[in-house]
C-alpha cells in the first residue's frame, strides 16, 4: 500500500519524506489556507515546492466546477511538474473533465467520493485516483471501510486500473484496516502515519534493553 501525507506543510511533507516510507502528497485549499498560502501564483509556488520535495505524485486540486474552467487550471497544474495529478472532483463537469484529461494523458484524482456508484464513474472515466473520505463518512456514523471494500469488490470484479486512495483517514486502525481490504493508498496527516511508530512493548523493551545495557557499560 503507497503512503501519501495529506497537508500542505513543508516541514510535515519532508519529515515524512526523511522517514523513507512516503510515496506522494495529496493537498487541498483548505490546507493550502491553513499554512496561510493564498493567491493562484503563491498556490503554484507551493505545489512546485512541495514537488521538490517529494519523489511521489503530487495531487493538485483545481478550484473550478464547470468544465472549461477546471481544463483551463489542470492544463497549468501539469505544467509544474510531471509529478502533478490532477484533483478533480466529483461532480457531473469533474467527470467529464477527468474523461478530457484522461484522454490526454493526465493523471487525475477524483476526489470527495463517498459511494460506490460515484468511484464507478470515476473509473469509467479513466480516473488514475479515486479518493473515498472515510473519515466524514465515520463522523455521521456511516461504514467507510465498507464502502472501501465495496469499491475493491467492483474494480476487481471488472479490471479497473483506477487507484482506491483512502482518504480522510483519522488514525492508526484506519491506515491498517485499509491496508486488510486492499486499499491502493492512504492518505492522512503525519500523525495517523507516525502513530503506526507506537507499541508500548516496543518502548518497555528498549527502556529494558538500554538500563541492562548500561549496568555492565
Amino acid at each position: 500500500m503507497k503512503f501519501f501525507i495529506d497537508t500542505a506543510n513543508l516541514d510535515e511533507i519532508k519529515e515524512a519524506q526523511d522517514m523513507g516510507i512516503l510515496d506522494g502528497v495529496t493537498t487541498n485549499p483548505s490546507l493550502m489556507a491553513k499554512e496561510g498560502i493564498t493567491g493562484a501564483e503563491n498556490i503554484m509556488a507551493h505545489y512546485k515546492k512541495i514537488c521538490d520535495l517529494v519523489d511521489g505524485d503530487v495531487s493538485a486540486e483545481v478550484i473550478s466546477t464547470d468544465f472549461d474552467g477546471m481544463i483551463a487550471e489542470g492544463e497549468k497544474l501539469v505544467k509544474i511538474s510531471p509529478q502533478i495529478v490532477i484533483k478533480v472532483p466529483m461532480i457531473k463537469e469533474g467527470v467529464k473533465a477527468i474523461k478530457y484529461f484522461s484522454d490526454k494523458g493526465y493523471r487525475t484524482n477524483c476526489t470527495l467520493v463517498f459511494s460506490v456508484g460515484q468511484a464507478l464513474l470515476a473509473a469509467k472515466a479513466g480516473a488514475t485516483y479515486v479518493s473515498p473520505f472515510i473519515g466524514r463518512l465515520d463522523d455521521i456514523s456511516t461504514d467507510g471501510l465498507g464502502l472501501i471494500a465495496d469499491i475493491r469488490l467492483i474494480y476487481d470484479n471488472y479490471g479497473y486500473e483506477t487507484q482506491i486512495l483512502a482518504a480522510s483517514v483519522r488514525h492508526v486502525m484506519h491506515i491498517i484496516d485499509c491496508a486488510k481490504i486492499g486499499s491502493d493508498v492512504m492518505t492522512g496527516g503525519l500523525s495517523s502515519i507516525t502513530g503506526l511508530l507506537k507499541h508500548p512493548l516496543t518502548d518497555s523493551g528498549l527502556e529494558k534493553f538500554l538500563a541492562d545495557y548500561n549496568k555492565g557499560n
